[in-house]
């Protein structure tokens, strides 16, 4: 008997949830070892002893699939790709983070094959204990990361899900355009301009699917070639992986010359001629499926540097580049799992609520469009406790509320 992985089957969506969890904690938890003068390799090896044994404490004794569906990384300042170094390369294994970078933490864990990932940027405090506000550039960079966040987000629901009113109204609601990749690209951009800084190129949302995190749909913001187009439109019943970058400078991408240490399995098959080559992916196959994994998490981290040529060269395996900001500047990133009901959208898998009243700038979103959108909220109410109606609401603040009154749509 088949199993139903729709989210129209109630396990599908506890599965999503059990492992959103799991994220949600070590996340929380990897955050508090991100501190001036840490080191990286060490945080993403303790991450994912964490997500290891976390995950074994859910669906206990169950024939089911769990495990991590993406690795601890912690990329530094300018980085824009998720970073996990190794151990047996001496000069990045020594890779420390420094007071006052912007660090975006990416991890996640799987459940059945339904995987759910996170990213979050954090600011590195020079005083740990420091809880203060934050000013300047930093504050610009973080805030325009979390208003084109939350503007993506409410641009991914279907028109009219939302539409409250008579039965014309609604159907008038759910008769509008969607606006083109183009126009959400230009929208973003907008706010990003706002506070003098860019969105990433190449930034890009997938659906996820069971034992897929890059489906069939995908919305990218600038694309840097023909291959790297939008495809599909957000749905109900769509499980997707929404990604902002921006960054402090032009939002230009360079790869830079490190080895790349995430690979992904593809769905090609080669017969691989090295049995370097065959063991490497067996051990990769068992311990990881679809999902993307590190070097490091491979029993001998040497023998997999070597076992990972061929199979990248014959396209089994995606190696994932190290990019960076062109011209170095600082970047911000942050990752929601979300799935769309028809109540709206659910954040499965969300970075921490950020709190922008200790982000203080002179610079503010003055588009009435944009504020507009901003103020509608992302999920409907449907009945649960705790729902305060608040009549005073200020423009492009409002998605502080929302963000709590969707995250009881969660519950």
């Amino acid at each position: 008997m088949s199993v139903d992985y729709s989210l129209n089957n109630p396990d599908t969506l506890t599965k999503y949830k059990t492992s959103a969890s799991i994220s949600h904690k070590v996340l929380e938890t990897v955050s508090g070892w991100c501190v001036d003068g840490a080191n990286v390799l060490s945080i993403c090896q303790r991450g994912d002893k964490l997500l290891d044994e976390e995950v074994a404490k859910v669906y206990k004794g169950k024939k089911i699939s769990k495990g991590i569906s993406h690795p601890t990384t912690v990329s530094p300042s300018s980085y824009i790709t998720p970073y996990t170094p190794l151990s047996t390369d001496a000069e990045e294994a020594a890779t420390v983070l420094k007071a006052n970078e912007p660090v975006k933490i990416q991890l996640g864990a799987q459940i059945d094959g339904l995987g759910t990932i996170v990213c979050d940027t954090i600011l590195i405090k020079a005083d740990k204990d420091d809880d203060g506000e934050v000013s300047g550039r930093e504050a610009d960079l973080m805030l325009a990361t979390y208003y084109a966040n939350e503007l993506l987000l409410r641009l991914m629901i279907p028109p009219g899900l939302m539409a409250s009113g008579t039965e014309e109204e609604k159907k008038k609601a759910a008769a509008e355009k969607r606006p083109t990749a183009t126009k959400i690209t230009q929208m973003l951009e907008t706010v990003a301009k706002s506070y003098e800084c860019s969105i990433v190129e190449g930034t890009t949302s997938w659906l996820f699917e069971r034992n897929e995190i890059e489906g069939k749909k995908k919305i990218v913001l600038l694309p840097t070639d023909k291959e790297s187009r939008t495809e599909g439109v957000p749905e109900v019943g769509d499980v997707w992986g929404v990604e902002m970058g921006v960054s402090l400078g032009s939002g230009k991408t360079k790869t830079i010359d490190q080895r790349p240490t995430l690979h992904r399995r593809t769905t090609i098959t080669y017969q691989l001629k090295r049995p370097s080559s065959r063991q490497t992916l067996s051990e990769i196959v068992k311990k990881f499926g679809n999902f993307p994994f590190s070097l490091r998490q491979l029993d001998d981290e040497r023998a997999a540097k070597v076992g990972v040529v061929e199979c990248v060269r014959s396209n089994v395996l995606r190696q994932y580049d190290i990019c960076t900001d062109k011209d170095n500047a600082p970047v911000a990133r942050l990752l929601t799992t979300i799935a769309l009901t028809k109540n709206g959208i659910i954040r499965l898998g969300a970075p921490p609520q950020l709190d922008v009243s200790k982000y203080k700038t002179d610079k503010k979103i003055s588009d009435e469009v944009i504020l507009k959108i901003l103020e509608q909220p992302t999920a409907r109410s449907t009945g649960a406790k705790g729902k305060n109606k608040k009549k005073k609401k200020k423009p492009a603040k409002k998605a502080v509320d929302d963000e709590e009154e969707s995250s009881s749509e969660e519950e």
